[in-house]
């Protein structure tokens, strides 16, 4: 009996520890329809951070799971599905992709609709679609990626950003530039003080995808700041019931320039000087300078990512810390960015309460290179040596004269541009961040709708200082030159709606309503000490404030799965504004047709989607000068002008010019596109047309004398038409468990034309613009009736036989046997006729290659480095006793004086660019997932075009920054 109560107690203590027991799960995550293993599913014991991820092959390993726990496998895409642990070792998931999320989400301000259900000319750019590489910029991310959408790079600056124009813009004198929203905050579209990109606080790794909303009907819900397109910006977050995960992230990249600015070498140069009468050859020097060579070098960089997230329950996170520093390839250039990215999620009361919480902070730390070095280096004379042991100018070479027992410099030479880097400080420093709280609560009392609080900010300070010292040439005054500033820009929202989503069943329609109001204050202010000419001053503080109040309204149906209606309205206030034009109102209406959901149509298993859609809305664009233009506003006098009362001596103010009736610009669209699925969306395409026309444009006209302060003013004169079409086909060329290939292809034809301009009638009136290199004031474009607003203003060239250009030899245009004004002629245009962007991905096995082409077409460029530099007179014919260099192309032309306005200086400017070249391999691991890359930017360049680079912002290339060639090492580590 003793032994039997001993023997039962043995086995009661066992049978608890047996609940226990911990114990190890394997297995496989694959497709259910294809069987393809799922990489990167999340697999935990649900309520608890024991958690794991599959590998390339979808496998995993979770560890300490007990009796009783329950396993959640889940995947974006594919429905959750829980397992109940019950002592198996392996348990193999098939996972069912998710009806609910298969049509991917896009938003569209204010909310989000499904991509079969948008009426509007909207496009989503993902993480995978992005182009790789050493991005610091994040609008780099996107280029060549959407049809209508022309992304210029920034010069090679370190940090510079490019210029975004979606549909070509549709402005004059105003902003071109789209309305960037950030996690729910539009940013101000003026820009952040002492950046060099306003975008570059944010962190392009944190990126999650870019919404493009390119026509009215999509981007009318934002208004008076939408008529140049929309892009919404969303950062990555945290996901529920996923496992702690930390990642490292490292790309080290060097790069050099690719080709330099043709100039004579000093052998050339003193041939030129000693054939050219009038000249003296003993200006020149004994060296051979090659002054590119020296102001340039080879840029190094790293970026740096430590990234943790996980979900716990109903509570999620990302945290990110972000290191970038890169220097330029012009000496002394360099930009640093230390970032820290925050996103918080919680959701509470069974999910009917939502918080979301986004903040990105980063500090820029600049360090800016003096860029008259990239103009000097192209015209100071090659003869000449760096040093000089008896300069006064910190041993520097410079051109000088004697002023009595001194040596002094000769004030319009051009600088050493050795020098110019060496002698300029230049630095700053800018905190900014980027913050929304973001609570969605869905109210109880009514199925479907839901309230939407969102407050936010953009906050940012700039403090810099700039030096010149007194012992440079550049620096001619008796003082050191300085300067210290400092500035705020704070940018305050808050947005409250309401959205409804129901479906009524007895008619078979889904609604989905938005009713919200907004408050937007925007605040700037600077301050700088420094100096002005020989003396020391406190220049006058600038303060900016305005606020925009707004209210709008959508609403959509989707009726029987097949047919679509929607329309929205917003009413902008804006203090900028005059109280008589205050108030804008914003409509737009579209419609769509689910064409594969016809019956007619419901055998066609091989099309996945026809939709047809149309629309029309109006925007407006107030990004057309500074605050309050419609009031009278007096102007301090600068330069220490003053006017004398007796001995006193008084600062003057100066009243300026204004037009109390002066309005934000006025945008109305029309839009009409097809979707195009076939094959499950193994191939798609889209197809859009366009139609924009842009009233009240502003620009700088004549009036007549004594009709205002001035006989220029700023007002509302212009009106613009532009049209397009856009067409995006995308494809997977191959599908399999070891290799996929997919394409994506999208071409933009478009056209822009001026139709009003003048406030009288006359058809001659032109506004000239695109201020050149060359004499005083001259300029190369022009605004005109019935132009592209590029186009440029020239002479005809006349060649003879050989294919030479005829030095002063324009064709006489209007016949009257003489070279007058009236024969330059509107021709050629800087906007191309087409652009485009192709972009392969392919997958074998663990390797990846990613590989993008963008091209332009139909686009001139205006060669200010030749014209400028391209005769004998620019070099020979100095103010004072010194030489400058020339173009190379003067051997061609030999011409000995200028032609600026000549368009043989106009070239074609087409090109067909590779991009960006990535390739990587992924190695799996049980803890580590590692992965290497090697990516080449601004690889090749396929074009006639004989300057440094054809893609040129504005089509007039002179000094340009040049663009690096740029390799870049990865190295990923996922824990």
């Amino acid at each position: 009996m003793r032994t039997f109560i001993k023997s039962t107690l043995y086995l009661l203590l066992l049978l608890p520890m047996s609940f226990f027991a911990q114990n190890t799960v394997s297995g496989t995550v694959t497709e259910s329809a294809t069987s393809l293993p799922v990489p990167g599913a999340n697999v935990i014991v649900k309520g608890t951070t024991n958690g794991t991820t599959t590998d390339f092959d979808g496998n995993y390993t979770i560890e300490n799971v007990s009796a009783g726990d329950v396993l959640v496998y889940s995947f974006l895409g594919f429905v959750t599905q829980e397992v109940p642990y019950e002592g198996q070792s392996t348990i193999d998931i098939l996972l069912d992709e998710d009806q609910a999320t298969l049509d991917e989400v896009v938003l569209i301000g204010y909310g989000a609709t499904s991509e079969q259900d948008a009426t509007g000319a909207v496009q989503k750019v993902s993480a995978e679609d992005f182009n790789q590489g050493a991005v610091v910029a994040p609008e780099e991310l996107i280029a060549g990626k959407s049809a209508g959408v022309q992304i210029v790079p920034g010069d090679g600056a370190p940090g510079s950003g490019g210029s975004i124009r979606i549909r070509g813009g549709a402005s004059l004198s105003g902003s071109n530039d789209p309305l960037i929203v950030v996690d729910g905050v539009p940013l101000d579209q003026r820009g952040v003080q002492g950046s060099r990109n306003a975008l570059n606080s944010i962190n392009p790794n944190e990126i999650e995808d870019f919404t493009i909303l390119k026509d009215a009907a999509a981007t009318s819900i934002y208004g008076s700041r939408a008529s140049n397109g929309v892009i919404l910006i969303t950062t990555k977050k945290g996901k529920k019931d996923t496992p702690f995960q930390f990642t490292y992230d490292v790309k080290t990249s060097i790069g050099n320039i690719t080709d330099k600015v043709n100039v004579l070498n000093a052998e050339q140069f003193r041939n030129i000087i000693n054939n050219t009468p009038g000249t003296d050859p003993e200006l020149l020097g004994d060296a051979s300078t090659d002054w590119q060579e020296l102001i340039y070098q080879t840029s190094v960089g790293a970026i740096h990512n430590l990234t943790a997230t996980q979900g716990v329950g109903n509570f999620y996170y990302r945290l990110n810390f972000n290191h970038t520093q890169q220097t330029g390839v012009l000496k002394r250039d360099y930009y640093q960015r230390d970032a820290f990215n925050i996103s918080l999620n919680q959701d509470l009361f069974d999910n009917q309460l939502k918080l979301t919480l986004t903040s990105k902070n980063s500090l820029d730390q600049n360090n800016f290179a003096n860029r008259g070095a990239i103009g000097a280096a192209v015209a100071f004379d090659p003869t000449q040596a760096v040093y000089d042991p008896n300069s006064p100018f910190d041993g520097y070479f410079e051109f000088t004269r004697a002023t009595g027992s001194d040596i002094t410099q000769q004030n319009l030479a051009t600088r050493n541009p050795v020098a110019l880097i060496a002698q300029t400080e230049d630095s700053n420093q800018t905190r900014r961040s980027i913050t929304n709280l973001n609570a969605e609560w869905k109210l109880p009392w009514v199925d479907g709708l839901k309230a939407v609080v969102s407050g936010g900010f953009d906050y940012s300070e700039v403090q810099g200082a700039t030096f010149l010292p007194i012992t440079a040439a550049s620096n001619t005054s008796n003082i050191n030159q300085f300067s210290n500033y400092d500035g705020i820009n704070r940018n305050l929202l808050l947005d409250t709606y309401v959205n409804y989503q129901n479906e009524i069943e007895a008619i078979s329609t889904e609604i989905d309503a938005t009713a919200g109001h907004s408050y937007q204050e925007f605040y700037s202010y600077s301050d700088s000490y420094g100096t002005e000419q020989d003396q020391e001053r406190d220049f006058p503080e600038y303060i900016s404030r305005n606020a925009l109040e707004s209210y709008f309204g959508r609403v959509s149906f989707d009726i029987n799965n097949k047919y679509l209606i929607s329309g929205s309205i917003r009413a902008d206030g804006s203090s900028r504004v005059a109280p008589q034009n205050r108030w804008g109102y914003f409509p737009a209406a579209s419609i769509g047709w689910k064409v594969q959901n016809e019956k007619f149509l419901e055998n066609a298993n091989w099309l996945t989607q026809l939709k047809l859609r149309a629309g029309y809305g109006e925007t407006g664009n107030y990004e057309i000068g500074q605050d309050y233009g419609y009031l009278g506003i007096y102007t301090p006098s600068v330069g220490g002008a003053s006017y004398q009362f007796g001995n006193e001596f008084v600062p003057t103010l100066r009243p300026e010019e204004y037009d109390e009736n002066l309005k934000w610009e006025a945008l109305k669209n029309y839009n009409a596109g097809i979707d195009l699925g076939f094959f499950d969306n193994r191939l798609t395409g889209s197809v859009d047309a366009y139609y924009r026309e842009t009233k009240d444009l502003v620009a700088v006209v004549p009036i007549p004398a004594g009709a205002n302060l001035s006989d220029q003013l700023l007002t509302n004169v212009g009106t613009a038409i532009s049209r397009g079409i856009e067409v995006a086909v995308g494809g997977d060329l191959a599908r399999s468990e070891d290799f996929n290939w997919s394409v994506n292809y999208n071409i933009t034809f478009q056209e822009k034309e001026i139709t009003k301009l003048s406030l009288g009638d006359d058809p001659d009136f032109f506004i000239p613009q695109g201020g050149i290199s060359g004499g005083v004031g001259n300029t190369i474009q022009l605004w005109k009736k019935g132009f592209d607003p590029s186009t440029f203003f020239v002479f005809r060239q006349v060649y003879n036989e050989q294919g030479q250009p005829i030095e002063g030899a324009y064709v006489d245009v209007n016949g009257d046997n003489q070279i007058t004004e009236a024969d330059r002629q509107p021709y050629k245009k800087a906007t191309p006729d087409y652009f485009m962007g192709f972009t392969n991905t392919l997958n074998y096995k663990n390797f990846d290659l990613n590989f993008t082409f963008r091209g332009s077409f139909g686009n001139y460029v205006y060669n200010n480095t030749k014209s400028s530099n391209g005769f004998v007179e620019a070099g020979t014919n100095t103010p004072s006793d010194y030489y400058s260099n020339l173009n190379a192309n003067v051997l061609e032309t030999n011409f000995q004086n200028s032609q600026f306005f000549s368009d043989y200086y106009l070239e074609a400017a087409d090109f067909v660019k590779l991009d960006n070249v990535s390739i990587g391999y992924t190695i799996p691991g049980e803890k580590v997932d590692f992965r290497a890359s090697l990516t080449a930017s601004n690889v090749l360049t396929i074009t006639n075009y004989d300057g440094l680079d054809p893609e040129v912002f504005g089509g007039i290339d002179n000094n340009f920054y040049p663009r690096s060639r740029r390799f870049v090492l990865g190295l990923n580590f996922a824990f």
